[in-house]
Formats: C-alpha cells, sequence, structure tokens
C-alpha cells in the first residue's frame, strides 16, 4: 500500500514546509529499508531528490536525511546506490551546523562498525579529523565513537577475523593529539589517562593482544603524540609516588607532631589533586579520606600501588571498590583514585610480551617500535621489568646487534631489578672497550646502576683497562667516551690516574698530528678523524669536571679554562705545535664549536671561574663564519637555558644572532629571544616576592644587558671613534637594539602593561649604573660603554610611550666585578674626558638617525607569536608592533649620563639642561644603585639609615658584584668609612646651591616679589614680559614663550610661543617654568603636582627632573648646542682638583642629595 504513495513523495521532498520534508524523508528511510523491493534502484528520481536533502537549506532535514542514510547503506552495503550516501555523508563532515557534523560522525562511525573489511578509510580518516572540530560538543562525540569502533576492531583483530590495520590504528594515535586541547578540561591529561585505561581497549582483551597494538602504535606515532603519551604516564607515575610517601606518613602519623603532620599531608593531597580534573575538589575528597578510620582502605590503596602485574591489580582494585560499597559519598572519587593507583596501562605482563616480542624475531619491521615502546614504559615505570630480569639479560647478551637502546633500559632500570653484576659485568666491560661511543656511554651507565658504594673497586679497575687500551691506541674513541662517564660516576677513580690519562690526551692526541686523509665518521661539519678525536679529547676532559651527584672535584681547572680559550681563538688544540694547514677552516670550525659546547657545559658549576675572554669568545660563535656551527651553538644555547641548566647571561647569543645574514636562523633567535623573555621574567617575578631576591634584578631578563653592552664595547667591528655614520653604528647596535625591544614587546608578557613598565624602569636604572662604572677589563673601553649606555637608554626612550612608576624600582643594581669596577675619581674624570671627544659626533639629531635607520630595516618574522592563546594584539605581527613602536617614537634629544666629579662641569650641565627628560619619582623610591659585587661594598656615605648591602652568599648572580645602594629618604648621618667623602658631598653641594643661586639671582627676586603679594591681579601681572617654559602634557615637552598678557576675570596668560602659536591658559593648573638668558630660574607646578622635585644627577652634570607618578621617556640631552661649554668645563677640572677628587664617590653614591634638597627650597619659594 505505501509503495503506491512513493510517486507524490518526491513532491513532499520539494515543499517550503520543513516539518514537511522530514516526514517524507523518514517515510523515504523506511522505504530503503525494504531490500527486496529495491526502491533505490527502481524509483531513481526519488533517490536522487533523496540525497539532494543532505545539503537542504535546514538543518533538521540534514538531519534527518544522515539519519535515513544508515539505513539505506545497511540494506545494500555492495550496491552502487550505497557509494552514493556515503558521499553525500563525507560531504557533511563538513557541514557549518554542529548538530549535522555530530550526526555525520555518529552514522560514519556506525556505519564503519557494520563493516571495517570494506568500509572506506578516508571516510573513518573524516570522521577522526572531528576530533579536532571547533565545537566542543562535536568532539566529545567523536571521541566516543572513534573509541566504540576502535574497541571493535580490536576484538575481530583477536579473533582473527582481520589483520591489524594502519588506518585504524591512527585512531589512538588522533585521539592522543586531544592533550593539546586547552579548551576542555575533559581533555587534559588527568582525564585522558582514564580513557587509556578503560576505554581504549575492550575489557576482556588479553594483555598480549593489547600489546601487539601498542608496538603498532609506536611504529605510527609521531614526536608529539609520543610526548602526549609520555605526559599521562609522567602525570601518573607522580601521584604513585607522592601517593606511596602519603601511606609511609600516615603509618608514622602517631610518632610525629601533629601540626607538622598536617602540614605535610596538604603538601601532599595539593600534589596530588593537580592530577585530577578538578583539583580543588580532589583536594577535599583527600581530606575526607585522611579521616577515615577503616585501615583496610588504606593498606589495599598501598597493595594496588605495589602490585605490578594487570591481572592481579584488577583483582585488587575490584575488591577495593566493593569494600568501599555503591553508597559510599566518595565513591567517584575513590574509584578514580584506585584506578590512577593501578598499573592498569602499563604493567609487569605488557613488558615481558614486549621482550618475548623481540627475543622470537617474528617481525623484524616491528624490532624498532618494540624497543622504542619498551624504551618508553621502563623510563617512567623501571620496576615494571622486575620479573623479567633473566629474558631481558638474555635478550642483549645473545642479540647479534646489540640495540643502544637496550643498553639506556638496563642503565635506567638497575637499582630496581635483581641483576647480579657478575654475570653481566664481562658484557657490559666489552662494550666500554670495543663496543660504539653511544654503547660505552649506557655500558657505564648501567654498571654504575648495578654497583652500590661499597662496590667502588669495580671502576677503578675499569679505569686501569682504559688507560691501557688508551696507551696502545685501541678503539681510542670508545675508551675516550668510557674514561668521561667513568669520571663523572666515580671521581675517586679517575683522579688515581688522571695525571696519566691528561698526559695521554694532550700527548697522543692534542699535541701530534694525526691527519690520516681518511673520511669522517660524519661529515655534518667535514671533520676528519684527527680532528674527531681532538674533539672526544676534549669532552673526556670536560666531563671529568662535571661529576653526577654534585660529588666535589678536586683539581684545578685552569689548564682546561687555558685549553678551552686556545681553541676559541684558534681552532687548535696546541699553540705552535702544529702547523697552519694542518686543519681545514671546516675542521678550525669544528673544534671552535666543540669549546664553545664545552664552556656551556661547564657553566652549570664552574661559571665563575670563566674570565670575560672566555664568555666574550664562546658567545661570539652566534657570528662564527660557519652557518652550520652557528646553527648547532645557537640550537645547544637554547636547549640549556630552557632547561635552566646554564646562567640567563649566556642568552645574549640569541642578540647577536638577531643579524644573521640566514633567514631561519635570524627567525630562529627572535623565537628564542621571546621564549626567553616570557619565561625567565615569568620566573623572575614568582622569585621576586621571596625576601632574599626582593630589589634585585640578576634573574630578571632585562640583567642580560649588562652582559651584551660589555660584549659590544669589546667587539673588534665597533666602529672608530671618527665615525659618523649612522647606518654602521645602526647596524652595530642592531643586537641591542633587538634585546630592548624583545624586553618591552607586551607580546612576549601576554599584554601585560605593568610588567612592560617594570623593564623599563629596570633597564633605565641599568643603563645609569654602567654610567657610573667603568670597564674591568680595559679601561680604554669605558668610554664605548658609557656611549652604548646613552644609546641604549635614548632607545628605551624612544621606544616606550607609557607612564611608568619608580614604586617598584629595584634597590640594588649589581654589575659583575669581572666586567665593571668603579674606579678613583681622577681615573673616571680621564674617562669622561675621552667620552666627550668620542661623543663629538653624536650631535642633537645622531641617536635619532641611528634608530630611525634601525627601525626603517628591521625584518621580523611572524612566526615569533604565539599560535594560540594570544591575549594582546592578536592580529599583528610581531614585526609590526615594533615599527609601530619605532615609527612613533616623540622628538627628542640625546640622553647624556656621563659622570661629572666638579662643579664647573656641573655649571655648564645646568645650560644643557633638557627640561622635557622628566622623571616622576615618589620621595620613597629608590631610583637605582650601581654594584659591583666581589669588590669593597661601599654604603651611602651621607647616611644612617642605609641598610647593609646583602653578602655575597645571598646573591644568586652568575658572577660577582658590589651594590651600591641609593637612598632618597636617607639623607643624614655620614658613615665613619665615608667620613671624608661625605664632607667633600656637603661642600659640593653647597657650591651647586650658590651656583643655582647666582644663574637665578633676579629672576628669583622677581619671581618672589610677585608671589609675596595676596592680590592674584598683581601677582599674574607679575609675570608679563617674562620669559617662561610650558609644559605640554599632549607632546610631553616644553615649549618656550613670553607671557604677553593677563586677565584677572579668569586668571588666564596670554603667552605668544617661539612658534608663533598663541595659548592663552590658567599657569595655576599648569607646569612651567620661567627662563632667563636660557637657563633655568625655576620650577613652579600646579597643586596636584606638588611632590614634584628637580633632581641633580652627577652625570657629566647632567640634570633630570623627577616626578611621580609617571616617567615620560622622550628626551635626549642637549649635547651638540653646548659642547663648547662642556670640553671647556673638562679642561678647568684639572685647576680644581680639590673639589673634584674629594667629591667623586660621594657624588655617586648620593645622587640624590641635592635633589631633596633643592625640593625643599623650592617648595619654600611657593609657600
Amino acid at each position: 500500500m505505501l509503495l503506491a504513495v512513493i510517486p507524490n513523495v518526491t513532491q513532499e521532498l520539494l515543499t517550503d514546509q520543513v516539518d514537511v520534508r522530514i516526514k517524507a524523508v523518514n517515510l523515504i528511510g523506511k522505504f530503503f529499508s525494504l531490500p527486496e523491493h529495491r526502491i533505490a534502484q527502481k524509483y531513481h528520481d526519488l533517490f536522487i531528490e533523496f540525497l539532494k536533502r543532505f545539503s537542504d537549506k535546514s538543518a533538521e532535514v540534514r538531519v534527518s536525511a544522515l539519519q535515513c542514510a544508515k539505513i539505506c547503506y545497511m540494506a545494500n552495503p555492495s550496491g552502487p546506490e550505497s557509494e552514493d550516501v556515503l558521499t553525500a555523508l563525507e560531504g557533511r563532515l563538513l557541514d557549518f551546523d554542529d548538530r549535522v557534523r555530530m550526526q555525520a560522525v555518529i552514522v560514519a562511525c556506525d556505519l564503519a562498525r557494520s563493516n571495517l573489511k570494506i568500509f572506506p578509510p578516508k571516510l573513518i580518516f573524516q570522521a577522526m579529523e572531528r576530533l579536532r572540530d571547533k565545537k566542543i560538543p562535536v568532539r566529545k562525540k567523536a571521541l566516543q565513537k572513534l573509541m566504540e569502533l576502535y574497541c571493535d576492531y580490536c576484538n575481530k583483530c583477536s579473533e582473527g577475523l582481520m589483520g591489524i590495520s594502519d588506518n585504524l590504528e591512527k585512531i589512538p594515535c588522533k585521539i592522543l593529539m586531544l592533550c593539546y586541547d586547552k579548551d576542555c578540561k575533559e581533555f587534559r591529561s588527568q582525564n585522558m589517562e582514564l580513557v587509556l585505561a578503560e576505554d581504549l581497549f575492550p575489557p576482556s582483551l588479553s594483555v598480549s593482544e593489547r600489546t601487539r597494538h601498542w608496538i603498532h602504535l609506536f611504529s605510527l606515532f609521531t614526536p608529539h603524540q609520543l610526548k602526549s603519551l609520555n605526559s599521562i604516564l609522567s602525570q601518573k607515575r607522580r601521584l604513585q609516588n607522592e601517593m606511596q610517601t602519603y601511606l609511609a606518613l600516615k603509618k608514622k602519623e602517631k610518632e610525629n607532631c601533629l601540626e607538622e603532620m598536617q602540614n605535610r599531608y596538604r603538601t601532599s593531597f595539593m600534589k596530588m589533586a593537580a592530577c585530577f580534573t578538578d583539583p580543588s575538589k580532589a583536594e577535599e575528597c583527600f581530606l575526607k579520606l585522611n579521616h577515615m578510620k577503616d585501615n583496610n582502605i588504606f593498606n589495599t590503596l598501598a597493595h594496588l600501588l605495589d602490585e605490578l602485574h594487570y591481572t592481579n591489580s584488577q583483582t585488587i582494585r575490584a575488591k577495593f571498590l566493593n569494600m568501599i560499597g555503591n553508597k559510599h559519598q566518595n565513591l567517584e572519587f575513590l574509584r578514580t583514585l584506585s584506578l590512577k593507583c593501578s598499573h592498569n596501562i602499563f604493567s609487569s605482563e605488557h613488558v615481558s610480551c614486549i621482550l618475548d616480542h623481540l627475543s622470537s624475531n617474528r617481525n623484524k619491521n616491528f624490532e624498532a617500535s618494540s624497543v622504542r615502546f619498551l624504551q618508553t614504559v621502563t623510563s617512567l615505570f623501571p620496576m615494571l621489568l622486575k620479573g623479567s630480569e633473566k629474558q631481558f639479560q638474555n635478550l642483549l647478551e645473545e642479540s647479534n646487534t646489540v640495540d643502544d637502546k637496550l643498553i639506556e633500559v638496563l642503565a635506567i632500570a638497575g637499582p630496581h631489578i635483581s641483576v647480579k653484576l657478575s654475570e653481566i659485568y664481562p658484557f657490559l666491560e666489552r662494550l666500554c672497550l670495543e663496543g660504539t661511543r653511544m654503547q660505552s656511554k649506557f655500558a657505564v651507565s648501567a654498571i654504575a646502576a648495578l654497583t652500590d658504594s661499597s662496590k667502588q673497586l669495580v671502576f677503578s679497575n675499569l679505569c686501569k683497562g682504559l688507560v691501557e687500551s688508551l696507551h696502545i691506541g685501541r678503539n681510542v674513541p670508545t675508551v675516550l667516551q668510557s674514561l668521561g662517564c667513568l669520571a663523572q660516576y666515580s671521581v675517586s677513580a679517575f683522579e688515581t690516574q688522571n695525571g696519566e690519562i691528561t698526559q695521554l690526551i694532550h700527548e697522543k692526541i692534542f699535541q701530534m698530528d694525526l691527519s690520516d686523509g681518511q673520511s669522517s665518521f660524519d661529515d655534518t661539519y667535514g671533520c676528519t678523524n684527527s680532528c674527531k678525536l681532538k674533539i672526544y679529547g676534549l669532552k673526556t676532559l670536560v666531563k671529568s669536571f662535571l661529576p653526577h651527584q654534585g660529588t666535589k672535584v678536586q683539581r684545578k681547572i685552569n689548564e682546561l679554562l687555558d685549553l678551552l680559550s686556545l681553541m676559541l681563538q684558534k681552532g687548535d688544540t696546541c699553540d705552535g705545535v702544529i702547523s697552519e694547514n694542518s686543519f681545514s677552516e671546516s675542521e678550525k670550525a669544528c673544534i671552535r664549536l666543540a669549546a664553545a659546547k664545552s664552556v656551556l657545559q661547564l657553566s652549570r658549576r664552574w661559571d665563575l671561574h670563566f674570565s670575560p675572554e672566555i664568555f666574550r669568545f664562546t658567545i661570539s660563535m652566534a657570528k662564527d663564519e660557519s652557518s652550520s656551527v652557528r646553527r648547532s651553538f645557537l640550537d645547544k644555547t637554547y636547549k640549556l637555558l630552557k632547561e635552566h641548566a646554564i646562567p640567563s647571561r649566556y642568552a645574549c647569543a640569541y642578540a647577536l644572532a638577531t643579524s644573521d645574514s640566514l633567514k631561519d636562523l635570524k627567525e630562529d633567535s627572535f623565537k628564542y629571544m621571546a621564549e626567553f623573555v616570557r619565561e625567565y621574567g615569568r620566573e623572575a617575578r614568582i622569585r621576586q616576592t621571596s625576601e632574599v631576591q626582593q630589589g634585585l634584578i640578576i634573574d630578571f631578563p632585562a640583567c642580560i644587558v649588562i652582559f651584551l653592552i660589555h660584549l659590544l664595547a669589546h667587539d673588534r667591528d665597533y666602529p672608530s671613534e671618527d665615525c659618523q655614520d649612522e647606518i654602521t653604528y645602526a647596524k652595530f647596535c642592531s643586537p641591542l637594539f633587538f634585546v630592548l625591544q624583545a624586553l618591552l614587546n607586551a607580546s612576549n608578557v601576554n599584554g601585560d602593561m605593568e610588567v612592560v613598565k617594570e623593564a623599563v624602569l629596570y633597564l633605565l636604572c641599568i643603563f645609569r649604573a654602567i654610567k657610573k662604572a667603568e670597564d674591568a677589563v680595559d679601561a680604554d673601553k669605558t668610554p664605548k660603554l658609557h656611549m652604548l649606555s646613552d644609546i641604549g637608554f635614548s632607545f628605551v626612550a624612544a621606544v616606550n610611550r607609557s607612564s611608568i612608576s619608580s614604586s617598584h624600582a629595584p634597590g640594588q643594581i649589581l654589575l659583575p666585578s669581572s666586567l665593571y669596577r668603579i674606579g678613583p675619581a681622577n681615573k673616571n674624570d680621564e674617562a669622561n674626558s675621552r667620552c666627550l671627544i668620542i661623543k663629538s659626533c653624536l650631535d642633537e639629531f645622531f641617536v635619532r638617525r641611528v634608530i630611525h635607520i634601525f627601525k626603517s630595516q628591521i625584518s621580523m618574522p611572524d612566526s615569533i607569536l604565539p599560535k594560540h592563546g594570544r591575549t594582546y594584539q592578536e592580529d599583528r605581527t610581531q614585526s609590526d608592533i615594533l615599527k609601530e613602536n619605532l615609527l612613533n617614537f616623540p622628538s627628542c634629544k640625546v640622553v647624556d649620563l656621563t659622570i661629572a666629579g666638579t662643579t664647573e662641569n656641573q655649571k655648564a650641565a645646568k645650560q644643557d639642561l633638557s627640561i622635557r627628560n622628566r622623571r616622576k619619582l615618589s620621595a620613597s623610591g629608590a631610583p637605582e644603585s650601581v654594584g659591583l659585587h666581589g669588590c669593597s661594598i661601599l654604603h651611602d656615605g651621607a647616611s644612617k639609615k642605609s641598610k647593609p648591602c646583602l653578602e655575597k652568599e645571598q646573591l644568586s648572580s652568575s658572577c660577582g658584584s658590589v651594590p651600591i645602594k641609593p637612598c632618597l629618604t636617607e639623607l643624614h648621618g655620614p658613615s665613619q668609612n665615608m667620613e671624608a667623602n661625605s664632607v667633600s658631598l656637603k661642600e659640593s653641594v653647597g657650591v651647586n646651591r650658590r651656583t643655582l643661586a647666582e644663574n637665578s639671582k633676579y629672576s628669583n627676586a622677581k619671581y618672589k616679589d610677585s608671589c609675596s603679594s595676596k592680590d592674584t591681579i598683581n601677582k599674574g601681572e607679575a609675570l608679563i614680559g617674562q620669559r617662561i617654559r610650558l609644559s605640554s602634557p599632549v607632546d610631553r615637552c616644553f615649549y618656550s614663550g613670553t607671557v604677553d598678557g593677563y586677565s584677572s576675570l579668569n586668571n588666564t596668560h596670554k603667552i605668544i610661543c617661539d612658534s608663533g602659536d598663541v595659548d592663552v591658559v590658567c599657569l595655576d593648573s599648569e607646569s612651567w617654568e620661567m627662563i632667563s638668558d636660557g637657563s633655568l630660574v625655576e620650577r613652579v607646578v600646579s597643586a596636584e603636582d606638588s611632590d614634584t622635585f628637580v633632581m641633580q644627577q652627577c652625570d657629566m652634570g647632567k640634570h633630570s627632573s623627577f616626578s611621580d607618578p609617571e616617567i615620560p621617556l622622550d628626551t635626549f640631552g642637549e649635547v651638540a648646542a653646548k659642547r663648547q661649554k662642556i670640553l671647556a668645563g673638562v679642561e678647568k677640572k684639572k685647576k680644581r682638583q680639590k673639589a673634584s677628587t674629594e667629591t667623586f664617590m660621594s657624588e655617586v653614591v648620593d645622587v640624590n642629595k641635592d635633589a631633596v634638597l633643592r625640593r625643599s627650597r623650592r617648595q619654600k619659594v611657593k609657600t
């Protein structure tokens, strides 16, 4: 009867009413469920119209069509219509409506399960792609249906109905990638562990079958998928270890203090709760668990942790849940906890099955993946090898070719398994003498793992055998590797033979021409065997100074450092012994690279022993002539800095690499620098809260500027003194510019502008601190240090457009004493004289042009921005951000921070005062102090309240420094050690005050007369005809003009600016100052800015105006206009030696003394 209405159904499919089309589609689905009538073939037009409903404009109709597609396909899977249905289904997997996509995934997985053998793999793969859908519900449904599909596939494989398929084995690979999904908590590693443990395989599937699938999976895993699996397993292992610690504490609860136990419990619960999807809720459940009185619960959990067999673990867990009962209030938490405590993903049975697979040689194609699988499991769960020791030992000894990873497995699992060293030692000793370098490395580690502290004689005997082989010259590369590794595990055994070993390496390797014309083992850098032996010898010596477990080395490292210095400079191991033609340029590059990497390795423990030359030569590898050397060195530096294995100052290599000619190296250096600023800055801010670190910046990324400036000052490419080419300076200073830009780029700190402001303040303090020091390596380089500081200061001022607060100013600036020192006054005066001569090329616009040229030539990659989680300027590349910052910096002049020791210089500098450089600083804030840790500690000579500087042991800097602490409020009471300097300071302050009074005598008198009158009209009219400078808050600078009139009606003045503009303003609400003959007379501020003060800074006599809370950084000091007077002041210093020599040190320390005096005097005038 229904068949009679089929011709009319086509019209119903075309109606405008959605509900009618849905009913028609459902009716056709019923027709298709009658396979004997072959409706699709008999009524082809109806079938074609049905297929069009898959792209219907209504999502409900499309969903109904997908539901009917399942019926149509299953009625005749091999029919011609089935292919059309699958094609229509494939298109709906990419539908714009998430409900349609979800239904398409359901239908696709159900159809695949119905006939896995003939179902198109392409459609399954596209269903897997929905695990990356933008909608979370679609991803969840795709996960559920794909897990069901994979379980059916595993059952069919175990029953022998089908073989293992690469296409279906990719399902777990795709599922593991969900761990990178940060939008949904169900996909985090805490929850994905439960998926792998319970849902990935059918519950009834045997361990051997599971292992077979895992072996195949490891042959398909990508690095990202393997990393995801490792994160899941690492989290599981952390929880199990912490649970064992907690249960051990629980047993000793009565023996310890109750309060102490509660604190330890809370710490343990916090760590374990992090392994759950909802940590806060899990922590509450742990507290409830701790209050349970039933010891059987804790005993069962301990038994579950100790049970390594999968089957037994499942049985124990089932008994545990039965003990808890279905009505327990924490049943769900305890169920999850027991699942995490069980060895259910991998167990000792899995390890046994892997070893069986390797021993049987059933499939050589999967041997590598089996070893990889075994290595992954035992690296996190080494105890799972327990019980399979004999099987593993036979596999090692009977194998024709020893796999390096199997030796590594033995080294890792050695302390956890029962293997007699005497039984396996001959095999390991043979590897140390005759194996490859990799095998010998793991063999020594395995011997150390199987040897307890009472059997160190084993290493002594092994060391003697290795020395004999070195004498004979047999398999030297392997022997050198074994000796280096042995030195790390047994310092005593190596030091007994140290003299002989070192002599053999120098005589037989370093000082002999071993060139044999043979091809190298690895032609990556073009190294010959001779070159490689020298590198291997160096590695052995380096490892001997890096023992494991913090063992102390008694030997001196000076000889090794001299060798490294020679290799870094000349690319050779002996000066003058080997002829110039012994090594090619590529071989010398290999030796330089090996030496630089050795320095990086040694810096873990010996950085304080490195000379500035070694550090400079090492960082210079980032500019080596060989591109392969630059790449290798940069990647090694990045790896060690990411692991926090070396001091942060080695990030200077990133700065030098930013000017690399190779695009990929340049882009990577930008990316590495951005990551360094982000990660190290975040951790430094966390540590800043501690009492010891408070006020110090040695851990902040900004501190690398201290080292970078010294590197650039000693660079052989530094522009000559008479160079006036802005392009040359821009190119040379580009590493400094790039570092400063990275430190001030908000996108590197997730858009946190407070962090950027803090970086600005730190950088300005660093630059001013360097200006107060001289070069400790070569005093002639001091002017270069100061010039670079000026340029850096000006760049920060040009790029930064934000107002910053000094409330978080660092209490101390620590400069490494190996690079900087504070010298005597006369030396500093000579340095200032040289600096003035060199800076003759830095006219008013020089630095502006240098920065502009740098901006115009800048080219930064887009790849350095994170792809996910952008919270700042999502749609702009970092290149755009930097270009915008540099393009829009305000007009400015050169900032001069040079130290001056005489009143004459101060007079000349007052004429050079740039009112635009106005800093706002609260009286309680400390602008900066310069310190040289490692020399004598200099305290504030004019302060009784100044706190003592931190001791050397409290500082975690990579090199020594002596802090000099600044103070604005601590002004009275000279210390005993600085009494003479304090007197000189008072004399200097008196001279400064008299000088100011003389310069402003006439104008001050007029101003006081006008201000003393109570009549507002007279006060306003008194300014008519006066020259003033008016602050512009928009342009952040001062404009000069003449007061032309006054209106008493609204208390406004008419100002005729020098530019020709006319302004009518109320001076009572503006910041302004009177000027006479081009010099500053008095500063007048509004009531809301009454805490402003002028600070005299003892830097070449310059002045800086400070006020709180913001610091406009848009100014450079006027140098060119007053250069003759400054140079004249330098000549006059020799005639006034008394004032300059006695006040230099005090002026460096007490740069704020005169500032407060001048502030109080100005406030008195206003009242």
